[in-house]
């Protein structure tokens, strides 16, 4: 396919994924007072499926799930590699309760920012690290003593595909603080959705979810290690 044929069908796609964002954060912003904690999730994974159907239909981008009987149950910290927007929308549907680490600015986005603060992410400043980690962990402490998942992608920002960026150990402090579990996620996203790029491409995006790692005796230097070790090995098995 060419690239202006591609580019058409990501501009298709684009109309139709702004068109369901707008109108389903309409939706969750004005029934979120009277619903449960379900009934907010069926919203959001709503949007969730409209988004992943419409790439599929627009673009030709399919996706199949390895591990899935390995989705939390209870509280945890899952940590996955980072390659674009796509993982962020399938998590969001398969997780739940969750509250997600997202950049501060976001939640100022229009709908779908407005939508997302209700949901009570941790936001944090990337501009200020220091106090960006004491938030994560009084946040992400809280969240998880709540009984919500907390989703945390350790490379700070989008990788290429196929390419892992080392860890920061600000997930595995989390797990070690608030004395949760850690389920690693890998993913090859970033093949039919580049990181900083317009263009979708058809494919198939393949997800592993691993095991549970109990954080045992291991310190946050030792957790890292591990979950970055078992993502960069998967990673490079699904290139």
């Amino acid at each position: 396919m060419t690239r202006l044929f591609l580019g058409i069908r990501s501009t298709v796609f684009y109309f139709g994924y702004y068109f369901f964002t707008v109108i389903l954060s309409i939706v969750f912003i004005v029934f979120f007072p009277i619903l449960p904690p379900k009934g907010r999730h069926v919203i959001a994974s709503i949007w969730c499926d409209s988004i992943l159907v419409w790439l599929r239909l627009c673009c030709g981008v399919k996706y199949k799930i390895i591990g899935i009987e390995n989705l939390p149950t209870t509280p945890a910290i899952v940590i996955a590699n980072h390659q674009s927007s796509w993982e962020t929308i399938l998590f969001y549907k398969l997780i739940f309760p969750v509250s997600p680490i997202l950049k501060k600015e976001l939640i100022a986005i229009p709908f779908w920012g407005w939508s997302m603060r209700l949901l009570k992410p941790i936001a944090i400043d990337r501009s200020k690290p220091r106090e960006a980690g004491r938030s994560l962990m009084i946040q992400g402490v809280n969240r998880i003593e709540n009984g919500n998942s907390v989703i945390v992608f350790p490379e700070g920002s989008r990788s290429k595909f196929g390419t892992v960026k080392r860890f920061s150990r600000g997930g595995a402090k989390l797990a070690v603080a608030a004395k949760a579990d850690i389920v690693p996620i890998a993913h090859n996203a970033g093949y039919c959705w580049p990181a900083r790029d317009f263009i979708k491409k058809p494919g198939l995006i393949t997800v592993v979810i691993g095991e549970r790692i109990a954080i045992a005796d291991l310190d946050a230097n030792e957790l890292t290690a591990v979950v970055e070790s078992w993502i960069r090995k998967t990673v490079e098995e699904l290139n």
